[in-house]
């Protein structure tokens, strides 16, 4: 039995095919391995989104080339492989076979070529119609914990953004079969699942198959309610796109308690002049209309947001537009890049105007405003009980347990491992910049 080291970099769909490919290899008869230097392959699931991601590829590629021992077999699959193809077995040598993001599932059969003796296999070919997507319990990056892709690809085009180019156009999967998933998941001891996409609220299947009397102005939004009726205790959804979101998907969160109160919800500039730079489709009145709907939401819903600093043609104006905005929306949290270009998109093209070590000042700026906003809003929670699921042990502290609120939060305590996969009622008594402590109630 061969057995197979798998890596992955990037998003939760990468993950989530990472768990797909490990369902099928240990279906077809090869042994995933946590130990990479005695694997007779090893498989490299990439993203292209930053070029820190892809530079992991190259270096680690290197890595296994130069070590002592057998070489094992390496398979590079993800964005990076979608993207490049064939000028990966050019590129960097010791690369054995190319799988593109919809090919995933045929890496048994390819990897069964290879080892039989074929060269440089490449498949960027779509996904096939019989694709199975479910997921072993054995190959779940968590018992408790699920992830659900509800689209793949993206059709927005952002200027900076590869994704439309390495996941394909937008392809909702059926509503029925995504209940009938959830369904089996909570079946299984699953307590909660993550709705995944590039632009989740995107979402528009092919029939409104499952989604009858369910309201709701969107098929996200309807979604939403037909996945909340099947009493899984948890769901959580990401990412969501601006352009996309409506009043709609809050008024779901308000009526479904099993609707977690957090929302992922990407700004990118706080520049109309940027924003439209960028291809957003969005205004930052508009933004501002959405955030000022959830904070009034009668849930306390936590709002997370991704912004770019230094992109072309950003003037000091624009940035300190993006600094008012973080001021005003006061996020939980804010995942902030310094803008790297992308070869194949439309910024690559545009004249980068300001000076990397600009584009440092300004993200050490903005992180800092942040910084204090977030811990501000973070002090909302001392001495609240928040509901925490128990989803592994802490090495940090004896007994301690850590797992995420509903509000995504970071949360320890001292508990017992048999507490794992339940729900805890935890007091919160400290909160620090990236997580929180307290004690079960």
């Amino acid at each position: 039995m061969k057995k197979v080291y798998l890596e992955t970099y990037g998003c939760q769909m990468n993950v989530s095919d990472s768990e797909r490919v490990a369902t099928a290899l240990g279906r077809d008869g090869f042994e995933i391995t946590t130990d990479a230097e005695n694997a007779d392959v090893v498989l490299i699931n990439t993203c292209s989104v930053r070029e820190k991601a892809e530079q992991k590829l190259y270096t680690q590629v290197g890595r296994i080339r130069h070590a002592d021992g057998p070489k094992p077999v390496v398979g590079v699959l993800g964005c990076v492989a979608q993207l490049e193809g064939e000028t990966l077995l050019n590129k960097i040598p010791g690369v054995d076979f190319v799988v593109g993001t919809r090919a995933v599932g045929r890496v048994s059969n390819i990897l069964g070529r290879t080892i039989a003796g074929e060269d440089g296999i490449v498949d960027l070919g779509e996904r096939d119609d019989d694709y199975d997507w479910t997921v072993a319990d054995t190959h779940r990056h968590s018992p408790y914990v699920a992830f659900l892709p509800i689209i793949e690809g993206c059709n927005k085009f952002c200027t900076y953004c590869i994704v439309p180019f390495s996941r394909g156009r937008e392809r909702s999967l059926p509503a029925d079969q995504l209940i009938q998933e959830v369904l089996d998941l909570k079946s299984r001891g699953v307590k909660e699942v993550h709705l995944i996409g590039q632009n989740v609220n995107s979402y528009r299947p092919e029939t409104e198959t499952g989604l009858e009397g369910f309201a709701g102005k969107s098929a996200f939004s309807r979604l939403l309610r037909a996945v909340a009726a099947t009493g899984i205790e948890r769901i959580k959804f990401t990412t969501s796109f601006p352009r996309d979101f409506h009043e709609d998907i809050v008024e779901a969160i308000e009526t479904h308690p099993n609707l977690c109160n957090w929302v992922h919800l990407p700004v990118q500039s706080g520049s109309n002049r940027i924003l439209k730079l960028m291809k957003r489709g969005h205004t930052i009145d508009r933004y501002l209309k959405q955030i000022d709907r959830i904070r009034s939401s009668s849930r306390d819903i936590a709002i997370t947001t991704d912004i770019i600093v230094g992109f072309p043609g950003e003037t000091e104006e624009d940035f300190k537009d993006t600094v008012e905005l973080v001021r005003y929306c006061g996020f939980d949290s804010a995942y902030i890049f310094k803008y790297s270009p992308r070869p194949g998109t439309p910024a690559f093209e545009m004249e980068d105007t300001v000076s990397f070590a600009e584009k440092t000042l300004r993200f050490l700026e903005l992180e800092n405003v942040q910084k204090a906003c977030q811990q501000r809003r973070l002090e909302r929670y001392n001495d609240k009980v928040l509901e925490v699921l128990a989803e592994g042990t802490s090495a940090r502290t004896e007994g301690g347990i850590t797992g995420h609120s509903t509000c995504h939060k970071v949360v320890n305590f001292v508990g017992d491992p048999k507490q794992l996969g339940s729900i805890a009622n935890v007091k919160i008594t400290q909160v620090k910049a990236n997580s929180m402590f307290g004690e079960v109630v």
